[in-house]
């Protein structure tokens, strides 16, 4: 806010600066224009006055002093010099303008409001000088008015930019103020709280609405770390309690081989479920870094999601995978994106394989195609589907829907899918309904030809 004031205040400055400087300028060019036009009309007279005083009429204009109209308070001297320019004798002439007037050529000066034009002659071995004096009445009337005028419009124009200057700062700090009292009353533990967002579409509102969307992305954060960190630790502690009960039944009292064999295989499988969890849990936090340093490639999604297929195959034989390409454009530059291959095959092969893991039939349907920017692909299963008061729980780390217990799984496949597509500049969505199915769809940017 301060910086602005200096901003404001600054500018008030330098407009005022310029305002005056504008008069300044404007009063000078006038003025010099005057005394110009001032002088030239008194060497008009004065050649005049030397004409008819020299020859007894004006033999080189043809015009006569009596013809121009007299100016304000006009007077003629003339004074006679002698060889030494010493004063013989004068007319009209004060002497106290003798310091003022050049002896042998021109002078134009003023003292006071009284203007002079004087110059030398030479006439029949006789020296004079000769001159016309006259008050500038436009000098001493019309420029003081503009002067005066001027001065008032200056006066008149920084009181109405200040005034202005403050109207405008205080409209546009009090929204601000307004935007800064509500930041102020937002904590983490009233982060549903949105800023008051202004019917027009101004600079002000546009940062509201972006505020808002900020607080959304950090409020669905705190929320998905709260549920993260009470799934992770009772998923974590299970297998972990697991390991410390068997042990110590085992311990607890001298037993033979086949028990502890049986002991040490339980202790085995909870550890080899603790570190596939732990395994899903770090690959998850690291999917959830926007700015990591992969080195992303152009690569096909086409192939990726046969690669995808052959990895879910792999993993469980019962599992069927019926495909649809033909929805394939015919250029096949549509279908590469910019992206890490095995990412991209982790995520698709995650979606894929719950959709063959959540299906009575344990098939999945996909279909690949693309639109004008980028390429679609749709997984889609006719299983157990989803609740709908849980689908807003899909995305949690280790959440998993109600209607899952007979099926194993740790709730990290959807999350670490959807934070490798958005990885990639993507969007993945889901839409389920429950006991009929559920589908995927994921949208990826396709790479422009013309950086190919």
């Amino acid at each position: 806010m301060r910086n602005y004031n200096k901003i404001l205040y600054s500018l008030i400055a330098i407009l005022v600066v310029y305002t005056a400087s504008f008069v300044v300028f404007i009063m000078y060019s006038i003025t010099n224009f005057a005394f110009s036009d001032f002088y030239k009309r008194l060497e008009l007279r004065r050649n005049l006055a030397a004409e008819e005083m020299f020859y007894g009429k004006s033999v080189a204009t043809g015009w006569s002093l009596s013809y121009v109209e007299e100016l304000n308070k006009q007077r003629e001297f003339i004074v006679e010099l002698d060889a030494s320019g010493k004063i013989i004798h004068s007319s009209g002439f004060d002497k106290k303008l003798w310091k003022h007037i050049d002896k042998t050529g021109t002078s134009n000066f003023k003292i006071g409001n009284t203007f002079y034009a004087t110059k030398y002659y030479f006439q029949k071995g006789r020296h004079y000088i000769l001159g016309v004096s006259a008050e500038n009445y436009f000098y001493t009337h019309h420029l003081n008015y503009l002067r005066n005028l001027l001065i008032v419009a200056l006066l008149l124009g920084v009181l109405f930019v200040v005034v202005i200057s403050l109207l405008v700062k205080r409209s546009f700090i009090k929204p601000i103020s307004e935007l800064i009292g509500e930041v102020e009353k937002i904590g983490s533990e009233n982060l549903y709280l949105r800023l008051t967002v202004g019917r027009d579409s101004g600079v002000l509102s546009k940062l509201a609405d972006t505020f808002n969307q900020m607080l959304t992305r950090i409020e669905t954060s705190f929320e998905t770390q709260k549920n993260f960190i009470s799934n992770a630790s009772h998923e974590l502690n299970t297998p972990l309690t697991s390991i410390i009960g068997i042990a110590d039944l085992a311990l607890s009292k001298q037993r033979n081989v086949d028990e502890y064999k049986y002991s040490i295989q339980k202790i085995a499988d909870a550890a080899e479920n603790l570190e596939k969890k732990t395994s899903a849990l770090l690959l998850l936090a690291r999917t959830g870094f926007e700015n990591n340093n992969l080195n992303f490639k152009p690569v096909r999604i086409d192939q990726i999601i046969m690669d995808a297929e052959m990895t879910v195959k792999a993993i469980n034989e019962h599992f069927h995978i019926k495909t649809d390409f033909s929805m394939l454009p015919d250029d096949s530059i549509k279908l590469k994106v910019n992206g890490s291959a095995p990412l991209l095959q982790l995520a698709i092969s995650n979606v894929v394989s719950n959709a063959c893991k959540y299906s009575t039939n344990h098939t999945a349907y996909v279909a690949l195609g693309a639109f004008d920017k980028g390429v679609l692909i749709l997984i889609r299963d006719e299983g157990i589907g989803i609740p709908a008061e849980e689908m807003s729980f899909i995305y949690d780390p280790y959440f998993r829907a109600s209607n899952t217990a007979n099926f194993s799984g740790y709730g990290i496949g959807l999350p670490l899918a959807r934070n490798i597509i958005k990885m990639h500049n993507g969007q993945l969505s889901v839409a389920s309904t429950l006991g009929k199915g559920t589908t995927v769809r994921i949208e990826l940017p396709s790479i422009d030809s013309r950086l190919l």
